[in-house]
């Protein structure tokens, strides 16, 4: 029995010193983790670009028709009834340009693509053409339904 202040020494246990292990990181979950975050950005933006709205309109049919580019694009469309919108957003003659100005992004070439009915009139669809053509920048399309549909 030790007693404090007695002149024994009490025991004293001596540990073996632990060695510090190197410190690892280990980047497969990390790894794992980015390829899930980069998949599902991936199908959301396949799914957003397919599901876009569109004002029904019954296109031209057209054999040479090709894809348009998809990035920095405006569509304006024009119903058989004459209502001419930017995207879906009604709009008009005079305030097309106007409205294009307020959606470009920057100084980049912008296409705009008119996506006009077959019974609108050839002079509506060249007004618009023209309003657009003053627009520095801008570069035109128009869609076709592919021949035979």
């Amino acid at each position: 029995m030790f007693r404090l202040g007695s002149s024994h020494h009490s025991p004293i246990m001596h540990l073996p010193e632990e060695q510090d292990a190197p410190i690892q990181v280990n980047i497969v979950p990390m790894i794992d983790v980015i390829f899930a975050v980069l998949v599902f950005f991936l199908i959301s933006s396949l799914y957003l670009t397919r599901s876009q709205p569109q004002l029904p309109v019954t296109l031209p049919s057209a054999a040479t028709g090709e894809e348009g580019p998809t990035v920095n694009t405006l569509t304006v469309v024009i119903q058989a009834s004459g209502e001419i919108f930017l995207g879906q957003q009604p709009t008009s003659l005079d305030t097309l340009a106007t409205a294009i100005e307020a959606r470009r992004v920057g100084t980049q070439p912008l296409v705009v693509v008119i996506r006009a009915d077959t019974v609108v009139p050839h002079g509506q669809v060249v007004a618009v053409m023209d309003r657009l053509r003053a627009i520095a920048g801008v570069e035109i399309g128009i869609a076709v339904a592919p021949e035979g549909l």
